[in-house]
């Protein structure tokens, strides 16, 4: 792990910061890992016959995160993030690296911080195999790198016509959560204080669907994670595939707290909101009961919400009486 001193760091400097909370001492290196923190690089043991799939996601305080955000939480979302995109793609964690501006090397922070980030990376048993420090503006990226066998990887521009359409777990919620976070009055208004503690923990702590996304491995065609919004990310599979889809607005899977916002609100979580970091993917209707399955096995659950057309990029919603009518939208545009 790499490092550039912060400024102020504590007695001993850099390399006592990683040691103190990234060096986990007396933990053997798991078969995968030839070579960890300590070097220029990291060493990965490759297994025969798979791809290597690589994703990196950076976070950034103000546009990602906000400036009071639970460090704990925060160590939780910057891996999460990664590991669903490799859930995406259907492969199997193998490791991470990561990069960390600090605006002061502060233990307590760093030390809730690494707390969440390692409780996610045990459980999906995905090391930390290296990285990057210096002091700056909190910022924090992590390269996350996984295996998945060829024919097992799903594929943006893999969807079919005639393909369903599914989501797995709910929809909105962390949309609703940044609202409610953001203080916007319908918001507020429309949520009971009882319903917020959950509704922030689909924010701050998504479950990245690792075991889904193994257990579609050559069943779905084209699979993505929801961090843009629903219509958003269906459009990247539209686009990438040469398709179009037409959803069932009854179908979409919501929370309570989604169901008792007005329509229009409604629409805003549902269609439109991000950081869901639920797996959107399609498969062939003769693969239902596999998909059931699928969801069964990895204790995920999976709703079909509409199906793939041969019309390119034109995406419809079918709503409560079956009214037919186009949708449009784009992904989170960070400079816009």
């Amino acid at each position: 792990m790499n490092t550039t001193r912060p400024a102020d760091a504590p007695g001993g400097g850099e390399f006592d910061l990683i040691a103190r909370h990234f060096q986990r001492q007396g933990r053997p290196a798991p078969a995968q890992v030839a070579l960890g923190i300590g070097d220029d690089c990291a060493l990965l043991v490759p297994t025969p016959g798979r791809q290597m799939a690589i994703s990196t996601d950076m976070l950034v305080e103000g546009r990602h995160f906000f400036p009071d955000a639970d460090p704990n939480a925060l160590g939780h979302k910057a891996l999460a993030v990664n590991l669903s995109d490799l859930a995406a793609m259907g492969a199997t964690p193998r490791g991470f690296t990561l990069a960390l501006a600090l605006p002061s090397a502060d233990d307590t922070w760093l030390g809730a911080f690494a707390s969440g980030l390692f409780a996610l990376a045990d459980a999906h048993q995905c090391p930390l195999i290296g990285g990057d420090t210096t002091r700056g503006p909190l910022n924090l990226c992590i390269t996350v790198f996984g295996e998945v066998p060829p024919a097992a990887a799903m594929r943006r521009q893999a969807a079919r016509p005639g393909d369903d359409v599914y989501v797995s777990g709910l929809l909105g919620e962390a949309r609703l959560a940044l609202e409610i976070r953001r203080q916007t009055e319908w918001a507020c208004v429309h949520t009971p204080e009882a319903d917020r503690p959950d509704l922030m923990q689909r924010l701050d702590r998504p479950k990245p669907r690792v075991a889904l996304g193994r257990a579609l491995g050559g069943i779905a065609h084209a699979a993505l994670d929801l961090s843009d919004g629903l219509v958003g990310d269906l459009t990247h599979i539209l686009r990438a595939s040469g398709v179009g889809a037409i959803l069932d607005w009854a179908s979409l899977p919501r929370a309570a707290a989604i169901a008792r916002l007005p329509e229009t609100h409604q629409h805003t979580c549902l269609l439109h909101g991000g950081d869901d970091y639920e797996l959107l993917f399609t498969a062939p209707a003769n693969q239902r009961q596999t998909i059931e399955r699928a969801a069964h096995t990895s204790q995920t659950p999976v709703h079909r919400i509409g199906h793939i057309t041969d019309t390119a990029l034109d995406l419809q919603l079918v709503d409560a009486h079956g009214i037919s009518r186009a949708i449009v939208g784009h992904g989170y545009d960070h400079f816009a």
